[in-house]
């Protein structure tokens, strides 16, 4: 191995490093803890390497966003997978976002809240992004009725469940009831 080869594998493992503290830290205490300084320290490397990876927390949010939307992806795959027919499937992928939310909450921020300097929906939004949007299509598309733009109804439902994942969170709707909501949005939205 090279020396070149191995610094390259010593600075990919730093941002590694620094993206999973970032992570454990915003789980922990929340965005607000995550700062250059404190992820320094808890690392043990100084500022300027730290630097020498990421800007600063927004580029950090993007690693974790990117980081996160290949583990939603992957998570809807599993669920949806393993389920037998459309209505089972579109159910399956609903409880699996809302469980990603729920288990993840500052991955999901930095994801879908936070500004992590990421291009949503354009041609250059990183391939990371577009791989959970298409994860949530591949099931969503076959239900989305005639006349109807799979990626729009994607677009609706994908909200849809943004808006209970972020409600629930916050407080605003009483978690015993998830279950009907998620029943209610299949039932309603998507043509089974």
């Amino acid at each position: 191995m090279s020396v070149q080869e191995r610094k390259q594998r010593e600075r990919a493992s730093r941002e590694r490093l620094i993206v999973a503290t970032a992570r454990e830290l915003a789980e922990q205490q929340g965005w607000d803890a995550v700062t250059t300084r404190r992820l320094a320290e808890r690392i043990e490397y100084s500022q300027p390497v730290l630097y020498s990876h990421f800007r600063g927390k927004r580029e950090i949010i993007g690693a974790v966003a990117l980081e996160g939307s290949t583990e939603l992806a992957a998570a809807v795959r599993a669920a949806t997978g393993a389920a037998k027919g459309p209505r089972a499937r579109v159910t399956a992928l609903a409880h699996a976002y809302l469980d990603f939310a729920a288990r993840n909450p500052a991955v999901y921020d930095a994801i879908f809240q936070l500004d992590g300097g990421l291009a949503f929906a354009h041609e250059d939004t990183p391939g990371q992004l577009k791989d959970a949007f298409a994860a949530l299509l591949e099931s969503l598309g076959e239900v989305a009725g005639d006349g109807v733009v799979p990626e729009l109804f994607t677009e609706v439902f994908w909200a849809s469940l943004h808006g209970l994942a972020t409600l629930t969170r916050a407080g605003r709707l009483p978690p015993e009831d998830a279950e009907h909501r998620v029943e209610l949005l299949v039932d309603r939205l998507a043509v089974v």
